[in-house]
């Protein structure tokens, strides 16, 4: 089996470098490669939708950035354990019409020994924002190192 570092049990340094390697990831908005992160038998409740193993990780994936366009994400550490890690998030996206939405959530995960995400309970919600309201400026993909983190945005 392959092996994801840093692997668990975590320290606060190990966490907080998972989370930030998760948020790289999902900022590339490439769902093969970003499903490598997960077990093959990893299960997820994403909002109201329950999946299982890493072909219905890329199929949601794929439906995802399909409508949720020009997507940035901030994932920040809330708390962790041995094999688990609790963050909180906000993305920002726009729809085919061009409103474009703040969506706040927490995530809940947990490891195998190999450092694959095996579990991901995501709660989510969607706010319209004004595109005067936007704080995700950065061009596509990863987010430089020296932006501001949600807790320095007030998020």
């Amino acid at each position: 089996m392959t092996s994801k570092p840093p692997l668990p049990p975590f320290s606060r340094e190990t966490a907080a470098q998972k989370v930030r390697l998760a948020e790289d990831a999902w900022n590339t908005r490439e769902p093969q490669k970003i499903a490598l992160g997960y077990s093959t038998g990893s299960v997820w409740r994403n909002r109201s939708e329950f999946l299982e193993g890493r072909a219905q990780i890329i199929e949601f994936l794929t439906r995802k950035w399909a409508k949720e366009l020009d997507y940035r994400l901030i994932k920040e550490l809330w708390t962790f354990t041995d094999n688990r890690i609790a963050v909180r998030f906000a993305y920002e996206w726009h729809d085919a019409s061009g409103q474009w939405f703040r969506s706040y959530g927490n995530e809940n995960w947990e490891f195998s020994d190999e450092g694959l995400m095996r579990k991901r309970l995501a709660s989510i919600n969607d706010l319209p924002i004004t595109e005067g309201d936007r704080k995700f400026f950065w061009p596509l993909g990863r987010r430089p190192d020296n932006h501001e983190d949600l807790s320095a945005l007030g998020l």
